[in-house]
């Protein structure tokens, strides 16, 4: 009981000290860190100078471990990373050069930049944690967990990410502007150079990875588990979506529930965690038809409309 108030504890400092670097967005950053303690992946959709870049690299200073960047543009090739078999000639064989992809956070920057081949490198690495090359099979550092970036808007030069990809990412997050008031604190703290570059290491990925299995050991009961997947089955059976969320986004979902749970310093998930994290795991999922989009009909409506039809579980005291 102790070791998890201390993990508990250790996940608010890690939250305040992010608070300090990218202000007024605690909502977006309570969620990015619950899909951190839940494994999952995450796409930040915005436009430019929003601080997207900024928040990855705030996150990856203050827990540890290994961080790597990539720069995604059309030149990229799969095997800038994942990595590329060398021939040595002294040794006479070919020796494996680890690509970024090996670390523990990767940044992924202006994901839609890279094309779909270089895209599909991070398929494995996303899913199973590990990579292939020259038909050898090589394990991710553990944990690993891939934060990319898009812009919504600049299409040129761009390549839409496929749906297999989409469904990997465990949520997407859009930071949008800061208000006034915030926007003037931040011009203020820029005095004194970028509060990133003043933020220490709170603590290790090996305490990430400890506080993950706990998470993992939060209770859902058979009730909330049951509302959790007729969510998820309602947007496979909508008049307007032609591709509902996947049996992986049940599990995402779920994941990312009990992480909530934790950071509520709960033993148990609520269908409260469910519904407030719904329209981040669950909208970029979906695929809806033609003419609903062409109507202005969006994903996170139909996850609005999903929400409010299902029935919550309610447990009557006595």
């Amino acid at each position: 009981m102790e070791t998890r108030l201390a993990d508990m504890q250790l996940c608010t400092l890690i939250l305040n000290s992010l608070n300090e670097c990218i202000l007024g967005k605690q909502s977006e950053i309570e969620r990015l860190m619950i899909a951190v303690l839940a494994g999952g992946h995450v796409l930040l959709e915005d436009v430019p100078g929003t601080g997207k870049t900024q928040l990855v690299k705030a996150l990856a200073r203050t827990i540890g471990g290994q961080f790597r960047r990539i720069q995604c543009n059309p030149d990229l090739l799969p095997t800038d990373i994942t990595g590329v078999s060398i021939y040595h000639p002294k040794q006479e064989q070919f020796i494996f050069r680890p690509g970024p992809v090996m670390t523990n956070v990767l940044l992924a920057d202006e994901i839609n930049r890279a094309t779909t081949k270089t895209q599909s490198a991070l398929l494995e690495a996303m899913e199973e944690g590990h990579v292939t090359v020259d038909g050898d099979t090589y394990m991710l550092p553990a944990p690993f967990i891939l934060l990319a970036t898009q812009n919504p808007i600049d299409f040129e030069g761009t390549y839409s990410l496929p749906e297999a990809q989409l469904d990997r990412f465990m949520m997407k997050l859009t930071l949008g502007y800061p208000n006034e008031a915030d926007e003037q604190r931040m011009i203020l703290a820029r005095e004194s150079g970028h509060p990133s570059d003043r933020l220490e290491q709170i603590t290790s990925i090996e305490d990430i990875e400890r506080i993950q299995h706990q998470v993992q050991a939060v209770h859902i009961d058979d009730a909330v588990g049951n509302y959790l997947i007729q969510l998820v089955r309602a947007t496979r059976s909508h008049q307007h979506v032609l591709l509902g969320a996947s049996p992986r986004a049940a599990i995402a979902l779920s994941r990312a529930a009990k992480a909530s749970a934790f950071l509520a310093q709960r033993t148990f998930v609520t269908p409260d965690d469910i519904k407030q994290l719904a329209p981040y795991v669950l909208s970029h999922r979906l695929l809806l038809h033609t003419d609903a989009r062409m109507n202005g009909l969006r994903s996170e409506d139909i996850i609005a409309e999903v929400l409010e039809k299902t029935k919550v579980p309610v447990r009557l005291e006595r």
